[in-house]
């Protein structure tokens, strides 16, 4: 009989809200807090631009599992636009791709905003991840091809001009679905306005169901570095952690008995009893004693597992 592989880290789990620097790929990031935390697995719900700072959610452990829940959700955003210069990145990376001398007023920009309101079609920018034919589209730019990215569908809730500090600049803030680039809508709104534009400052200040209140400065991590002792290390950077139940709030919860918890666990329905039990419930949230025990369905009076969480951990 072989032997069975050494553990690559400890089974901590939970969500950390971290405060993304500029100038630091989510990759890179994600694999900083996974050493840091010394945790078995870990990954992040949203990539966010090396150029952009702000949230970035990072599971960790058994917190992997809700990401596709946090992916779904809403965002915030508040960049700056640069009128004047389109660039081949939408931003500050590319190089420069046209120009133009117009700089829109106030009142021209406020007119074409509800033009990006509601459902809207979009092109996202040459430089993304998106897949064309297999390939993520940076890769075909960067090897100089020319890409031809077919428009697609966001959901824009909230357009806000911030600040218009001069003629060339204007602060937005912007609160949209998944998928949704903010590079593309400065390019898009600079093309309609004649002026040409990019994305000169980007940060994402929201990531449905957390809150920028929630955010930890990655010095505020790497500064607990200096403790020798490591249990007591791992100690405090846990304090930093969100309950992965957290990451479900938008879905409804049912409370279940430390005996039906461990049935759960193994993978078996358990009956769901009381006057407010719900009857028939597609996806639903099983807690015991305010730790999340399952995702599942509520059919025929019954819980149906369908993802198990361990009871160790946040």
């Amino acid at each position: 009989m072989g032997r069975r592989g050494k553990k690559k880290g400890r089974p901590v789990a939970g969500w950390l809200i971290l405060d993304k620097p500029w100038d630091f790929g989510s990759t890179e990031a994600v694999g900083k807090i996974r050493w840091l935390f010394k945790a078995d697995k870990a990954g992040h719900a949203g990539t966010l631009d090396p150029l952009a700072s702000g949230m970035l959610p990072i599971a960790l452990g058994d917190a992997t599992k809700t990401v596709p829940y946090v992916m779904d959700g809403n965002k915030v955003y508040r960049f700056t636009a640069t009128w004047g210069e389109e660039r081949t990145t939408d931003d500050l990376e590319g190089e420069v791709s046209g120009t133009s001398d117009k700089r829109p007023t106030r009142a021209e920009i406020e007119a074409v905003i509800p033009d990006y309101m509601g459902v809207i079609e979009q092109v996202p920018p040459r430089f993304s991840a998106v897949k064309i034919g297999g390939e993520r589209a940076y890769d075909i730019a960067r090897d100089g091809e020319e890409v031809e990215i077919p428009s697609r569908e966001v959901e824009i809730h909230r357009f806000d001009i911030v600040d218009c500090p001069d003629e060339k600049t204007t602060v937005f803030e912007v609160e949209c679905g998944k998928g949704t680039y903010v590079r593309a809508l400065a390019r898009d709104i600079g093309r309609q306005l004649g002026c040409l534009g990019h994305v000169s400052e980007l940060r994402r200040v929201a990531v449905e169901p957390f809150s920028e209140a929630q955010l930890v400065p990655l010095e505020t991590l790497t500064a607990l570095e200096e403790i020798e002792d490591q249990d007591e290390r791992l100690a405090a950077l846990d304090e930093y952690l969100i309950d992965i139940g957290e990451a479900l709030s938008m879905l409804p919860r049912l409370e279940v008995s430390s005996d039906q918890a461990q049935r759960i666990r193994m993978g078996n329905p358990v009956i769901v009893r009381g006057r407010d039990a719900p009857i028939a419930c597609d996806e639903i949230c099983a807690f015991q004693a305010g730790r999340l025990v399952a995702l599942g369905e509520v059919a025929g009076g019954e819980f149906h597992p369908r993802r198990v969480f361990s009871s160790a951990g946040q």
